[in-house]
């Protein structure tokens, strides 16, 4: 009988990388019983990150920092898109199942260098998914974007045609998708796709509004909206997001799922209460809105009630309290970030 569940996740230094690998080593009881099979087992989680440089390294090396701290997470910075590299990772490890999350994001800069975006979400999902196939890994979940229902009547459901990507980022989630459903068919690898919507927290991206806004009201600087900021946003707290992700690893078949909180926020709302949070007003400077950007989204999560049994537990009041405390506790860190 097997006494330790060995998970590979990918992108572990990212934002939601960090969290999931996290909560899989703190609440073990979110793993479904089909892999882990008995209390006794112990949780092995191989983390890989190649810690490109999209945004500031300093705070991935944050997250990375609070991981090591367990004893059962090893890391080594490995890039998905390294065939040979990658297979010799499932060939030290018999693992029970790979999670997704290393992927080129960020819509805008993607227009600017999209050839990064396939190398990494399409060749690096594809080296992923035959390694599965060659080892045996029964279990695949492969972490996707909401960006694939621009121009789709909302609330978005898994089931619209999402055939009209507005990016090379999204473009390039959509291909991911495909060739996942590719190595189900052929293959049988039960693979869970989830559409994440805008993800927040403690520690978040530096190149998304969440954590922009809280540094500049905190720090008095320009807040810098694209577009009149009546844009919505369906905001997802990445504690949500990250027990979303570890109770998708339940066997499924084939099935993409949304991740969302089913409560859009226009960005100037969702800016008032972090001005509200703060105690300090912020100085508001309005530039064009973006050809690629999405004017608004908004999550059905029927599917993620249904099959998952998941909801978000975290509302936008609290989450944005846990982010503006980190951004406090953090101050040093966050002042050198950059923006």
């Amino acid at each position: 009988m097997a006494q330790s569940v060995n998970i590979l996740v990918t992108g572990a230094a990212g934002f939601i990388g960090w969290k999931v690998c996290e909560f899989l080593l703190t609440k073990p009881q979110l793993i479904p019983n089909d892999i882990m099979t008995n209390d006794s087992m112990t949780v092995h989680i191989i983390g890989i990150d190649n810690l490109n440089d999209y945004y500031d390294v300093r705070l991935k090396q944050w997250r990375l920092d609070q991981l090591q701290r367990f004893t059962h997470f090893t890391f080594q910075k490995l890039d998905i898109e390294h065939y040979q590299d990658v297979k010799a990772l499932f060939e030290k490890y018999n693992f029970d199942a790979v999670i997704n999350l290393a992927a080129r994001a960020g819509v805008r800069y993607s227009m600017e260098n999209p050839f990064v975006y396939y190398t990494t979400n399409v060749m690096g999902t594809l080296n992923l998914l035959e390694l599965c196939r060659e080892f045996n890994v029964e279990k695949f979940i492969l972490a996707s974007t909401s960006s694939l229902y621009a121009g789709q009547k909302m609330p978005f459901k898994e089931d619209l045609p999402v055939n009209e990507p507005i990016s090379p980022y999204a473009a390039s989630k959509k291909s991911a998708e495909a060739t996942c459903f590719t190595y189900h068919h052929l293959y049988d690898i039960d693979i869970s796709i989830l559409r994440y919507f805008t993800v927040y927290g403690p520690a978040s991206r530096p190149d998304m509004s969440p954590l922009r806004f809280i540094s500049w009201v905190y720090q008095k600087k320009p807040v810098v909206i694209y577009g009149d900021g009546n844009q919505s946003r369906d905001f997802t707290y990445v504690d949500d997001i990250a027990r979303g992700t570890i109770m998708a690893l339940k066997p499924l078949g084939f099935e993409v799922i949304n991740l969302g909180s089913d409560k859009p926020y226009k960005l100037l709302k969702f800016l008032h209460l972090i001005e509200e949070k703060l105690g300090k007003k912020a100085k508001i400077v309005h530039e064009s809105s973006h050809p690629a950007d999405m004017q608004a989204t908004w999550a059905d999560i029927q599917k993620a009630e249904r099959i998952l049994e998941w909801r978000p537990e975290i509302d936008i009041n609290a989450g944005i309290v846990n982010s503006v405390q980190w951004l406090l506790d953090n101050d040093a860190l966050t002042k050198v970030i950059h923006l």
